[in-house]
C-alpha cells in the first residue's frame, strides 16, 4: 500500500528530501501534523515578513525564499518545541528568524563564492549585482534581529552569538588555514561555525522558547551542531555530483571557485598521485579567466576517489555522535523522529 499524497508526514518528507520513515507510526504521524501546522505558520509569516515597500528590496528579499528550500532549520525548531509547549508564538518567531538568518547568509555566500546558481535559479548577484545582493542579505539579518528582539535577552543572545559564529566561519574559510593549523581540524571548525551553529540554534531554540525542560537544552544544541557538520560533509560529496539536479548548482562549484572541501583536503592529506596537483592547477587557471569546464575530468576522478568515501564515513561518525545526544530525551515520537532524521541524512548522498 502506498501513501496518499496528503498522508501526514509526506509533505515534511518531501521538503527534507527524505523518506516517510522519518515520521513512522501513529504517534509520529500525530507529531508530523503538529510540525506541519507550525510550518504553515512559519511560511505564512515569512511571506509577510519578506514584504518591503521598496520595489527592489521587495523583489530581492523574496527571491531565494520563493525559489524553494528544505526549511530544515524551522522544521527542527518546531520538532524540538514539541518537547515543551509546541507551536506557541515565540517558537514560530524563533523559527522564522533563524530561517531569515540562513537566507541572508546565502546571499552573502554566493557573492563571496562567485556561485552562479542557487536552488536551481540564477544567484541573486547574477540578477541584481553584488551590491544589491549583499544589502539584501543585510536586510534579512536585520529582520531576523527584529523578530528575536520581541523575546528578550535570551533570544537576542542566541541570535547574536549564532551570527558571530556564522561570520567567523566565513572569515576563516576566506583566509584559510594558517601555518601550524591542521587543515582537517580547521575545516571542521569552519563547518561547525558556518553550518552547525545555525542548526544548533534551531534545535536549542525549540527547547528554550517552548519552555521544555532545561536539561534538554545543551544536548539539543550539541545534536544540532553535529548534525550540521554531518550535513555539510555530505554536501561536499553531493557538490561533486555529475547531476546538477542534485545540487541546483554546477557540479564542483565550490572547488572550481577555489573553496576547499573535505574530499579535496583528504586527497591532499593522502598525497595520492597527481590528482590534487591537477585540481590546484585547474583552480588557478579558472581564476585567471579560463573555462571552468577544464576541471570536469579531475573532479570526476575525485568523485570516485577513496577520499570521497572517507568523507562519507566521517559524516556518518558525526551523525552517530549526534544521535548519542538524544539519550537524555524521553522515549517517544520526538526522540524517534530526531533519530530517523539523523539516520536519513546519508540518503542525501546516494
Amino acid at each position: 500500500m502506498t501513501s496518499s499524497p496528503d498522508a501526514p508526514g509526506t509533505r515534511l518528507a518531501s521538503l527534507l528530501g527524505f523518506s516517510d520513515r522519518v515520521f513512522l507510526g501513529p504517534s509520529a504521524r500525530r507529531l508530523s501534523r503538529e510540525v506541519e501546522a507550525g510550518l504553515e505558520l512559519v511560511e505564512s509569516g515569512l511571506a509577510e515578513d519578506l514584504k518591503a515597500t521598496d520595489s527592489v528590496a521587495d523583489a530581492a528579499s523574496r527571491y531565494l525564499y520563493e525559489a524553494g528550500g528544505k526549511r530544515i532549520r524551522p522544521i527542527l525548531t518546531l520538532l524540538t518545541a514539541q518537547l515543551g509547549d509546541g507551536n506557541i508564538p515565540a517558537v514560530i518567531d524563533i523559527a522564522k528568524a533563524l530561517e531569515l538568518t540562513h537566507l541572508g547568509s546565502l546571499y552573502h555566500d554566493d557573492v563571496m563564492d562567485g556561485a552562479d546558481k542557487r536552488r536551481g535559479v540564477a544567484a541573486a548577484h547574477e540578477v541584481w549585482g553584488n551590491n544589491v545582493a549583499i544589502l539584501t542579505g543585510d536586510i534579512l539579518f536585520s529582520r531576523a534581529s527584529q523578530l528575536m528582539s520581541h523575546h528578550g535577552d535570551r533570544a537576542i543572545r542566541l541570535q547574536s552569538d549564532t551570527f558571530e559564529r556564522l561570520v567567523l566561519g566565513q572569515l576563516h574559510e576566506t583566509v584559510g588555514a594558517q601555518p601550524g593549523d591542521d587543515p582537517i581540524e580547521f575545516y571542521i571548525q569552519v563547518l561547525s561555525d558556518k553550518t552547525g551553529s545555525l542548526i544548533a540554534a534551531a534545535t536549542q531554540g525549540g527547547v528554550i522558547f517552548s519552555n521544555a525542560p532545561a536539561e534538554y537544552e545543551e544536548p539539543m544544541r550539541v545534536f544540532g551542531e553535529k548534525i550540521g557538520v554531518a550535513f555539510q560533509l555530505l554536501d561536499d560529496v553531493i557538490d561533486l555530483s555529475a547531476n546538477p539536479a542534485d545540487t541546483g548548482k554546477v557540479p564542483g562549484t565550490d572547488l572550481r571557485a577555489g573553496v576547499p572541501t573535505m574530499p579535496y583536503l583528504l586527497l591532499k592529506q593522502d598525497d595520492a598521485g597527481d590528482l590534487a596537483q591537477r585540481i590546484d592547477e585547474g583552480v588557478a587557471r579558472i581564476a585567471e579567466g579560463e573555462d571552468p569546464s577544464l576541471l570536469d575530468g579531475p573532479l570526476a576522478e575525485l568523485r570516485d576517489h577513496a577520499a570521497t568515501q572517507r568523507t562519507l564515513a566521517l559524516a556518518q561518525s558525526w551523525t552517530d555522535e549526534a544521535i548519542a545526544q538524544l539519550a537524555v530525551l524521553p522515549k517517544g515520537p520526538v526522540r524517534d523522529a530526531l533519530t530517523r532524521f539523523a539516520e536519513s541524512l546519508a540518503e542525501r548522498s546516494r
